[in-house]
């Protein structure tokens, strides 16, 4: 590769990373939002019982996400 490409693909890249508590807050929001859309979906293929874990299993799954992406982005700040 180029030089310049490798500095344009590092300058891309860049966008992806999460400095910012607020960044970590709004990354999880936008997750948790997709997560409750596809409970929804799970709510309307599988009714009852088995809908319901579903959901709550896509909940679940952000609440752990979240804790870590925050905790990442405090350890980060640390060093």
């Amino acid at each position: 590769m180029t030089a310049r490409l490798q500095r344009w693909w590092r300058g891309f890249a860049r966008l992806f990373v999460v400095k910012t508590k607020f960044e970590a807050f709004m990354l999880i929001y936008a997750i948790a939002t997709g997560a409750v859309e596809r409970g929804m979906t799970y709510l309307h293929r599988f009714p009852g019982t088995s809908g319901w874990i579903m959901f709550g299993a896509c909940t679940i799954v952000v609440f752990m996400a979240g804790g870590k992406i925050i905790d990442g982005v405090e350890r980060d700040a640390n060093t």
